[in-house]
This record gives C-alpha cells, sequence and structure tokens, in this order.
C-alpha cells in the first residue's frame, strides 16, 4: 500500500475543514475511504473537521508515529454475552460491547423502563420515566426489605446521622417540612371520613 507522507501543515480551509481534501498524511487505501464517507455525510455542516491530521489545533506539537492511523485496523474482541434481559436505547443499533447485569429490570420499576426505552434520548419521555421508575424501584427495595424480614433503617441509608452532624439545620428544615405534610395530610383524611359519617 502506497503511502504518501508530507508532515507540512495544510492551510485551513474556510470551511473549518469538513469539505476540504484528504490529508497528504493518509494512505490511498484510506484516502477511497475517506472519500466515500466524505461523499456520505459530508453535507452535515461540520462534519469530518476533524479529518485532516495536518489541520488540528495540536499541530505541530503532536509527533506521529504512525500508530494514530492504525487505531481503526484492530481485531474487535468477543462481545459480552446476554444472559439477562438488556434495554437497549434507541439511537443505538446493537448492544454496546460491555453492560452491568447486576440489577436487571424487574417489578413495575421495570414495566416503566422498558416504556422509557421506548423513546429517544432526546425525548422526556425517556428521562422522566427512568427518574421515576428509580423512585418505585426504591419503594420495591423497601418492600422486599419486609418479605425477607429485615427492616431497612431509613434513617441511616439516606445519610441522616452525617446530615444531623454536619448540616442540622437543613436537617431540621426537611424533618419539619415532612411533619407538616404529614399533619396536613392526616387531617384532610380525618374530616373528610367525618363528614362522610354524618351524610350516612
Amino acid at each position: 500500500m502506497e503511502n504518501i507522507n508530507d508532515n507540512t501543515q495544510s492551510e485551513p480551509s474556510p470551511d473549518h475543514g469538513y469539505s476540504q481534501d484528504v490529508s497528504t498524511n493518509t494512505t490511498v487505501g484510506e484516502a477511497n475511504s475517506v472519500n466515500e464517507l466524505k461523499n456520505k455525510y459530508g453535507h452535515i455542516k461540520g462534519w469530518g473537521v476533524d479529518f485532516n491530521p495536518d489541520d488540528e489545533p495540536n499541530y505541530p506539537m503532536k509527533k506521529y508515529t504512525g500508530d494514530d492511523r492504525n487505531r481503526l485496523n484492530y481485531e474487535r474482541p468477543p462481545l459480552q454475552k446476554v444472559d439477562i434481559e438488556i434495554l437497549r436505547s434507541t439511537e443505538r443499533p446493537t448492544l454496546s460491547a460491555v453492560f452491568g447485569t447486576a440489577v436487571p429490570p424487574s417489578g413495575v420499576s421495570g414495566m416503566i423502563r422498558r416504556f422509557a426505552y421506548k423513546f429517544s434520548e432526546s425525548e422526556y419521555g425517556h428521562w422522566l420515566n427512568l427518574l421515576l421508575a428509580d423512585r418505585v424501584n426504591v419503594i420495591e427495595g423497601f418492600l422486599q426489605d419486609l418479605g425477607r424480614g429485615h427492616l431497612p433503617n431509613i434513617f441511616a441509608e439516606k445519610g441522616g446521622k452525617a446530615e444531623w452532624k454536619y448540616n442540622r439545620k437543613r436537617a431540621v428544615k426537611k424533618v419539619t417540612v415532612a411533619a407538616i405534610i404529614t399533619t396536613t395530610i392526616i387531617i384532610m383524611l380525618y374530616r373528610k371520613n367525618k363528614q362522610k359519617r354524618l351524610v350516612d
């Protein structure tokens, strides 16, 4: 394969490089591949801005050894085996090379997550549903602990001891607000039940 090597810096193009000719630092095979990509994606503004290695912000500080042009010439290692349900983004054609398997989607939170992954990552329907699924999963974990005969120490697990020690003012404020909300709900329910009994 012929290698055309000229380390002189080329003049930056007025369109920031995404429609300029292929660098003289590329091989003939690479040039053909780059030109094919440019014909396919060159209409996108800003695409290929970093294709020309002679038109980089780090030139001429960077010392080219040739290895950087071989970064795509490698044999991809075997992908992680899929033995549980993995939720995949609509932006990805395939699964990631590696992924977590410790907590597969399950229960009500899993149903919400499956629904969330029907939306693009640019939509509120994706992220808001994932946030909701996290909150629901906390309740599911609490119920699972109770089912196993374990009573969770919510105060400690939520960092209550540390907050009381280092941020007592905020801790008191949170407890006060929670007490007011709880008291209000209890009073409203009591009055509603009382009115219902009077009507009956």
